[in-house]
């Protein structure tokens, strides 16, 4: 634990704002590093002479700044921003560099059926009402729309338990929102998709890694967490989980609702993939649906662009998540909600993301053939693949020297919640590349590069 105490004798205004800000100049100076421990709260306290309530709200502001991270358990710690962000691309052409960080569905023309649902949209009657202010969950035919969606995900509700929103991304923020406040504690995978963290970090919340095995999340974990932390809720991806692609088996997803049910977890389930999947088992939801937030959209499944997402909540939840929606966005754009409405009805969506489905799997075929001897965990129809890097092999080597060579892949450590031992493991994007071509060629470097030996760059005296 560091012995840091800042220095406020010039700070104005509020004492947890001065804290805060001083604590991101010591940072930037230097005097602070990721990774070190800081004073717990009630020594900072003594320290400044302030209440402990005052660094509660000072380390809460600087978590949601993105500069410190809470850990249950073991204390604060300054972030690594750098870890908890997504891969960026280098700045090559798009011919130069297959960025398979990205999990992005398969990118060709728009399809026929979406362009005969633009142009119906534009010369529908009801254009203006399109244009206008809508209630904050969506038009009635729109928040219809989005069950009938969910029907097909496997997952029974009513128009009056459903939300449209602005894709999962915004689905999940707004069930974080309805749920959780600035420091309260949020579970979820040891490794989970990093757009939860940055939400995390947004909102102020503290998350917990649960323990997974292959199966995904493990319900002992669970149970363990759920009586040590007192968390608000629990964030998870059962089917083809991001970025291990588990899918939980049913009797795990029951265990799991009854856990949550039984301590006040609100489970907030995250199935954007679970389109790929033809026989994947019923959403946690369907088995504890009074505490439930399911989450999906067609960002993955027909086209990201359209940005229309759905929430199926119990309808005091929902009140909630109309509270954030009407915090952050208002409503989500009605005129691309009715051209998703008219995919839905006219099935159009449905074949849609079996096209996307069917691609996925030959894209996983071209992928088991270029690594076939290497530990890989995946399902022919996932987006992605969980690759466990060989020794000698360390995630950020391979990661860097994979961008030397123009290839973009995700390091797990974008991925992990906690201190616990992050694996040497990477997620592939398989459908980000442009064709199937660029992909085997993209999956061919990596391929090379796993049998060389890391390039570590250390002097030979």
């Amino acid at each position: 634990m560091t012995s840091w105490s800042p220095d406020l004798a010039e700070r104005k205004g509020p004492r947890y704002l001065a804290i805060a800000e001083q604590l991101g100049r010591d940072l930037e100076a230097g005097r602070l590093k990721p990774g070190d421990r800081l004073p717990t709260h009630r020594d900072l306290a003594w320290k400044l002479g302030v209440t402990v309530g005052t660094i509660t709200r000072a380390y809460a502001e600087a978590e949601r700044r993105g500069l410190i991270a809470g850990e249950v358990g073991r204390g604060t710690f300054i972030r690594d921003r750098a870890v908890d962000a997504p891969p960026t691309p280098l700045p090559l052409p798009d011919d130069d560099f297959v960025d398979l960080a990205r999990n992005f569905p398969v990118s060709e023309r728009p399809s026929d059926a979406i362009v005969r649902a633009i142009a119906e949209s534009s010369t529908s009657p009801d254009l203006s009402k399109m244009l206008a202010y809508a209630p904050n969950l969506g038009l009635p035919a729109h928040r219809a729309a989005g069950a009938e969606w969910l029907a097909r995900h496997n997952l029974r509700a009513t128009p009056n338990e459903v939300a449209v929103c602005d894709g999962a991304q915004h689905a999940t923020m707004l069930a974080m929102a309805a749920t959780a406040r600035a420091g309260d504690v949020i579970l979820t995978e040891q490794l989970t998709f990093y757009g939860m963290k940055s939400i995390a970090t947004l909102l102020g919340l503290r998350l917990h890694g649960v323990a997974m095995d292959e199966y995904g999340l493990i319900p002992e974990a669970l149970e363990t967490a759920c009586r040590q932390v007192s968390p608000k809720a629990l964030y998870c991806i059962p089917t083809l989980q991001n970025p291990t692609t588990a899918i939980m088996p049913v009797e795990r997803r029951e265990a799991i609702a009854e856990i949550c049910r039984r301590h006040g977890v609100v489970i907030v389930e995250d199935d954007i993939y679970g389109f790929l999947v033809n026989d994947s088992p019923p959403p946690i939801t369907s088995f504890a649906p009074e505490i439930s937030i399911f989450v999906t959209s067609f960002s993955k499944s027909v086209a990201p662009g359209l940005r229309i997402g759905y929430v199926r909540a119990p309808v005091p939840l929902l009140e909630r998540v109309s509270s954030a929606l009407r915090a952050t966005t208002w409503m989500a754009a009605p005129l691309m909600a009715e051209i998703a409405a008219r995919l839905v009805r006219s099935g159009d969506a449905t074949r849609l993301a079996e096209a996307q489905r069917a691609e996925a799997i030959v894209r996983q075929g071209i992928a088991a053939q270029r690594f076939a001897g290497f530990e890989v965990a995946t399902h022919p129809s996932s987006f992605h693949i969980w690759l466990t890097l060989p020794e000698p092999w360390r995630r950020e080597e391979f990661t860097a020297q994979a961008r030397q060579r123009r290839v973009g892949v995700a390091p797990a450590e974008a991925f992990a919640v906690g201190r616990a031992p992050v694996p040497h493991a990477v997620r592939i994007g398989l459908s980000a590349a442009r064709d199937r071509a660029q992909l085997d060629r993209a999956l061919g470097v990596l391929a090379e590069l796993l049998r060389e030996l890391p390039d570590r760059g250390f002097p030979v005296v």
